[in-house]
């Protein structure tokens, strides 16, 4: 585990309890950079919203899309689920930082549950090319038959609302990406 501490900024420390969301097409590197960024910090947790998904052992419905109802309330259940796990755990002293898709509309709602404050956004939103190239070698296959990349890419980039910070990792490592978002960390701030 990481020892390096985030830099303190003038506004307000970083290393306070709260609530950071890491979001971004699937492949955009959430998993590996959240993962590094709790590592930063004293006491912090990392919330793979996803997790939540996966513990639906039969009448699971995954989104698609076409628009399934089913899965939409799904999803909407599987936030609320995660915007209370990560109140607890901020409300226990720890930083949370969530990691999932909040793509278009799922994305203000999920804010508008999380009560922690402060609370901040990060949209990793490296090029096309780079997921593509991601995808290619990871492991786990999140776009196949249903979802384009490119098309995925653009549902985000106009139809999220470009809040907290975007942020284009494409040319950076992992470790640099967590290094921007530390440093930037202010202008993440939502609320």
């Amino acid at each position: 585990m990481s020892e390096r501490p985030l830099p303190r900024g003038a506004d307000a420390p970083l290393d306070v309890p709260q609530v950071i969301v890491v979001t971004g097409v699937m492949a955009a590197g959430k998993s590996t950079v959240s993962q590094l960024l709790a590592e930063r910090f004293t006491r912090a947790v990392h919330l793979r919203g996803d997790e939540f998904r996966r513990v639906v052992v039969r009448g699971r419905v995954d989104m698609s899309p076409h628009g399934d109802p089913e899965a939409e309330r799904q999803l909407a259940l599987r936030h609320r689920i995660t915007a209370r796990t990560a109140d607890t755990y901020a409300q226990a002293g720890f930083t949370v930082v969530v990691q999932d898709l909040f793509v278009g509309a799922t994305l203000a709602p999920f804010l508008e549950q999380v009560g922690s404050r402060p609370l901040s956004l990060v949209m990793l939103a490296p090029d096309v090319g780079t997921v593509m190239q991601r995808e290619a070698e990871r492991t786990k296959v999140g776009y196949g038959d249903l979802w384009s990349i490119r098309d995925f890419d653009h549902k985000v980039r106009t139809e999220t609302p470009h809040i907290g910070l975007w942020l284009d990792s494409s040319q950076q490592t992992p470790d640099e990406t967590v290094d921007e978002i530390a440093r930037r960390l202010p202008e993440a701030r939502i609320a």
